[in-house]
């Protein structure tokens, strides 16, 4: 694979107090003094990974994917530029500014501006958060995933699977194409979309206790911001809910989602609705309706289903036998 994670994510905003505020008191953040116009948040132990910068208009955003060294980087600009793709060499004050040591920049068949680069930067203090929370699952898997929304879609494939390096995970066709997809063992760091125009969906960030995620569920409620209810998805089997942010795209709040194994094969899914919960998730994907809009085709539910909690170790213990019926299985 060409990118191996998604190293930072960057939004351009008018509401800088207003996203500093859910950066640390939502999220639970550490907030990185840059000074000037942007501010920048810690999540592990990069010196940044989500940044919030007044400079940008309201709407301008844009994820950097790291990759291995300075020959995976030139050899990922030769293949964009052998495919027509306008690859821009980003001077050392722009690779200083990411906190990397090497930056290029381009943009995708829908007109995003995409960075890759190389050489992520290591804070020299330990990740500190402004909030009482067990953290974020990171590290090799980088700091989440995302979702885009574009109309392009089939473009949008070749590009991010044949020149990138991204992998399906799994796939949904009509009537909504979707593509789930992986750089490393998240089940995916990308996932787009079809839809009428191109916007971000949502941002996810996944955390390392699930009471984090009902804890910031409390505060998501008192703020009035929560859009999608708590639900666990069929797919990754994350644990989640989603929330407004002062951009147009929202954030999920993540626990236990799953790993891509060696050997993974696509596979289609009957249907994106959840095993549970969720409420508001189809909605707002939608676009807002006009009044002679047809109705939304209608999301065909699910199977009922379970799957087993996907924990890490040092945040579960395990219990001792309470079902009968369980036990007795387990003495056959």
């Amino acid at each position: 694979m060409t990118v191996q994670a998604m190293g930072y994510f960057w939004v351009g905003t008018s509401n800088l107090d207003n996203w500093s505020s859910l950066a640390v008191g939502q999220l639970g953040l550490q907030a990185v003094d840059r000074g000037g116009n942007m501010r920048a948040f810690r999540m592990d132990d990069r010196k940044q990974r989500l940044i919030v910068d007044g400079g940008l208009t309201d709407g301008e955003r844009f994820f950097g994917w790291e990759v291995a060294d300075a020959t995976a980087l030139d050899a990922l600009a030769a293949r964009l530029e052998k495919a027509g793709v306008a690859v821009r060499r980003e001077t050392t004050a722009v690779a200083d500014q990411r906190c990397a040591a090497e930056v290029i920049s381009f943009r995708d068949p829908a007109g995003n501006r995409v960075e890759a680069f190389h050489g992520g930067q290591i804070a020299d203090e330990p990740f500190r958060p402004a909030r009482h929370i067990g953290g974020f699952r990171t590290g090799t898997q980088g700091m989440g995933h995302a979702v885009l929304i574009m109309p392009e879609i089939d473009a949008a494939l070749t590009f991010y699977r044949d020149l990138l390096g991204f992998r399906i995970t799994d796939f949904m066709g009509p009537p909504v194409s979707l593509y789930f997809m992986h750089v490393n063992s998240r089940h995916h760091s990308l996932a787009i979309a079809q839809g009428p125009r191109n916007r971000m969906h949502h941002l996810m960030m996944e955390f390392y206790s699930l009471d984090d995620v009902g804890q910031s569920y409390d505060i998501a409620q008192q703020e009035n911001r929560v859009v999608v209810k708590f639900g666990r998805h069929p797919n990754d089997f994350m644990t989640s809910f989603y929330m407004r942010t002062p951009s147009e795209f929202l954030i999920e709040h993540g626990w236990g989602g799953r790993e891509v194994t060696p050997g993974w094969q696509p596979t289609e899914l009957k249907s994106a609705g959840s095993f549970w919960g969720h409420q508001g998730l189809f909605e707002s994907i939608g676009e807002p309706p006009t009044p002679d809009a047809p109705p939304p085709p209608l999301m065909p539910a699910p199977e009922p289903n379970h799957a087993p909690l996907q924990v890490i170790d040092g945040n579960y213990e395990r219990m001792s036998g309470v079902c009968p019926w369980w036990d007795a299985v387990k003495r056959r």
